[in-house]
Order: C-alpha cells, then sequence, then structure tokens
C-alpha cells in the first residue's frame, strides 16, 4: 500500500499541499484527478521523493527518504509530465534506461517484451527524438513497464504523471488498459488524470484535489458526482451513465444544448 497522512509540501513562501491524507492499494489503479494547479503533481513529486515534505509517507510499510534508492527503484516506476532527452538515444536504450537498477536490472530481453506491450515492436533501432510525441510517451511507458516488470515477493508500483496526455483515444485506452492488467496481476498504478471520462472507466479509486487539499477519495461513483466535480472544477458538471455501462462527464453547458 502507499499511503500519506498529514502530508504538506511548502515551496519558498508557499505552501501547496495542505495535510493531505491519501491511500492507493496494491491490485488498483488509484486516479488523482482535480483542476490545474489543484496539487495533483505536486502530490506525485512528494511521493517520488521529488520535493521535501513534512508528515509521513509510505511504500510497502517503507519510508522512500529512508530507503536506497536502487531498492525504491525495484519497488516502484515514475513517469513524469515530460521526459526531455539531449542525446540521440534509441528507443532501445530508453527503455533500457529502466533496466539500470531494481530488481530485473540483468533481462535484458524485459525492454523488448515492454516494446511490444505498447505497441512498438520493431522501433528498437530507431532514434527517440525522430518519434512523434505520442510514441515518444509509448517509450518512456515501456520504459516503466520494464523496470519493474516480472514477479516480485512485494507489490510493485507504477507512478504515472498524465500517462495518456499525448495519446489518441485508441492508444489511450491501450495504455489504460496495460495499466488495468499490471493491477490485475498484483501490482498498484496510481495516475494523475485529466480525462474524467477514463478515470470513470478505469479507476478503482478517485482522489479529488482542489487547492492543494484533498476533497475527497473512494470509488468513482462517490467522488465523481455532480457536487464534488462542480465544486472542485468551478463549473457546473453533470454525471452521466452510458447506456453500455460506465460513466462519462459534460460541462453543465454542453450537456443542455
Amino acid at each position: 500500500m502507499i499511503e500519506t497522512l498529514a502530508l504538506s509540501v511548502r515551496i519558498g513562501s508557499r505552501t501547496i499541499l495542505h495535510d493531505v491524507d491519501f491511500t492507493a492499494r496494491a491490485g488498483q489503479i488509484t486516479a488523482i484527478v482535480g483542476p490545474n494547479g489543484s496539487g495533483k503533481t505536486t502530490l506525485m513529486r512528494a511521493l517520488t521523493g521529488d520535493v521535501p515534505t513534512r508528515g509521513t509517507i509510505r511504500i510497502n510499510t517503507r519510508d522512500p527518504a529512508r530507503t536506497q534508492a536502487w531498492e525504491m527503484a525495484g519497488i516502484r516506476a515514475v513517469l513524469p509530465q515530460a521526459t526531455p532527452l539531449a542525446f540521440p538515444f534509441t528507443v532501445l536504450e530508453v527503455v533500457r534506461l529502466g533496466l539500470q537498477s531494481g530488481i530485473h536490472a540483468r533481462q535484458g530481453h524485459l525492454a523488448q517484451m515492454a516494446l511490444a506491450r505498447v505497441g512498438l515492436q520493431g522501433y528498437e533501432g530507431r532514434l527517440y527524438q525522430e518519434l512523434s510525441g505520442g510514441e515518444q510517451q509509448r517509450v518512456q511507458i515501456a520504459r516503466v513497464l520494464a523496470q519493474v516488470s516480472g514477479t516480485s515477493d512485494t507489490p510493485r508500483w507504477l507512478l504515472l504523471d498524465e500517462p495518456v496526455s499525448s495519446l489518441d483515444i485508441g492508444h489511450q485506452l491501450q495504455i489504460m488498459e496495460l495499466a488495468r492488467r499490471f493491477a490485475e496481476d498484483g501490482g498498484g498504478v496510481v495516475a494523475v488524470m485529466h480525462d474524467l471520462n477514463l478515470t470513470g472507466l478505469f479507476a478503482d479509486s478517485v482522489a479529488l484535489m482542489s487547492g492543494g487539499r484533498m476533497l475527497g477519495q473512494g470509488p468513482p461513483s462517490d467522488i465523481l458526482t455532480d457536487t464534488l466535480l462542480s465544486a472542485a472544477y468551478d463549473c457546473r458538471i453533470r454525471v452521466n451513465t452510458a447506456p453500455t455501462g460506465g460513466t462519462w462527464l459534460l460541462p453543465h453547458m454542453a450537456a443542455s444544448v
């Protein structure tokens, strides 16, 4: 389990997170949603140890700040919003960056397997900089998958910050299905999401943030409500149920046209 208790982040004179309690469980996809500037990415950066924090963070009962970096690399893999590369790495070299540390560092075949899972088999020798933005995003997802693939005595985690932001709808569904299978195999997924429809379709737990605070966390049916979403996003939102099941959302103005 990933857990934070009374987690706060202060950068300079500004407090970004205010006493945030958050939980993510293995076997589930946990989505963090909220408007721009709500603290979603800061919460993710706190979980990955990239910002100073006050409060408690536990990943599989471990305190990341007191755990060796190579040990954490075997437990969780991180996909940030952007991963710029200044040098001409090949696709295979980028994916293998996830295998330099962690529990599967010597299993080179995992890179090719991960590329196949994101639909990029045959791309191994291409230069990363020559790919489209969506293809680069899938290479980075292959990197994190390779890092924590295989079996382990403890749950493994994917920490994904906007994993489908550069992808068309077909590849969005492909990546979310990969996340679902990773969770079904015993891992845990924490994903910062902007698409509330994909969130309602795939997430087991939704954490809704606004103004650096946690407005609520629970099943999508409890959190993706007219009242909570309208308050968080400061606009009228209507939550509906599609004929085939699941949830879909429109701003109130669009829904009333």
